[in-house]
């Protein structure tokens, strides 16, 4: 028996994950990580408006209505009780249109207390008495919920990039979040792009402003290719250049860097830099990335300026 033509096919399960757990192991981190996987991330919620939220679309334009949701509270949120929001949250389960999660992170006690020493942040179950006293209580009152979570993460050892790390692991979408890679050309006579992550100098290669036909052209032109191509560093400086970059950006993937600027120098911005700036973006291109290829320099009048300066200065 076929589906009926007018019959709307099933949507998935709206994705929601409960963050919580002690103060100091890493919540805002951890929140502040999911918002980068592409989660509607939404901090110090009170659960028992849940279902008010549930019914209200995001307004954030990268976000549609499906988006999976992170909602982060602890001891310090409104209304807080532990055994009210698993009864709450029990009854939420039994919709079919939800998926929910909960996420306890915990910490150990030392760990804790080094925390806030080197804060200087007082516990706020703490008072007048020592932070040991304020986790210790803490504790007690989080303890179903640390029984009750589906995922127990507990942070004692873990830098802030280790736990970054764990929620991409353990929370990435479908597929990986690649970064964002941006290819620069630039000349260093007018200072090196500020945002640069990788900067190559191909002030090494033969110049081609000395060859009178090839000073009004740019790396673009296929005169001027020629003519680096012939310089004998040519071939295993791209090469070099090249297998380092397929090796660095999947770990930088992995590692969840949201941008990648890579910016190839020369004198002026002209044609060194330009050459390869678009042999390199080609190469990544043919490998499966997609970057952005931007010519800083490549249109200023100060590029043809600077190299006439050098070339006076030599003579």
């Amino acid at each position: 028996m076929t589906e009926s033509a007018g019959t709307a096919a099933p949507t998935a399960p709206q994705r929601i994950l409960l963050v919580t757990g002690v103060l100091g192991a890493g919540k805002t981190t951890v929140m502040r990580a999911l918002e980068d996987l592409g989660w509607e991330a939404i901090d110090n919620f009170p659960i028992r408006l849940l279902d008010r939220l549930l019914e209200t679309a995001p307004t954030h334009t990268r976000l549609d209505a499906g988006a999976p949701i992170a909602i982060g509270f602890d001891t310090r949120t409104r209304g807080f009780d532990p055994r009210a929001i698993i009864e709450r949250v029990k009854t939420l389960l039994e919709r079919r249109d939800l998926s929910i999660t909960t996420l306890f992170l915990d910490c150990g006690g030392s760990e804790l207390q080094r925390r806030y020493n080197e804060t200087r942040r007082p516990h706020p179950m703490s008072e007048d008495k020592p932070a040991e006293s304020g986790i210790a209580a803490e504790r007690e009152l989080l303890e179903p919920l640390r029984r009750w979570a589906d995922v127990v993460l507990t942070t004692t050892d873990f830098t802030t990039n280790d736990l970054q790390q764990a929620i991409r692991d353990h929370f990435r979408q479908d597929s990986p979040t690649r970064s964002v890679i941006t290819i620069n050309s630039f000349g260093f006579s007018r200072g090196t792009p500020p945002l640069a992550d990788l900067v190559f100098d191909m002030r090494f290669l033969t110049n081609p402003y000395w060859v009178e036909d090839l000073r009004e052209l740019t790396g673009r032109d296929a005169a001027v290719g020629d003519y680096i191509r012939r310089d004998p560093a040519f071939d295993e400086a791209f090469a070099r250049i090249r297998d380092l970059l397929l090796l660095l950006l999947p770990r930088f993937d992995e590692q969840g860097k949201a941008y990648v600027n890579i910016a190839f120098g020369c004198t002026g911005g002209k044609h060194r830099s330009v050459f390869m700036a678009e042999q390199i973006a080609c190469a990544l291109r043919e490998a499966g990335f997609s970057p952005t290829l931007l010519h800083r320099n490549l249109s200023a009048r100060a590029a043809d300026l600077v190299e006439r300066s050098v070339a006076r200065s030599v003579r």
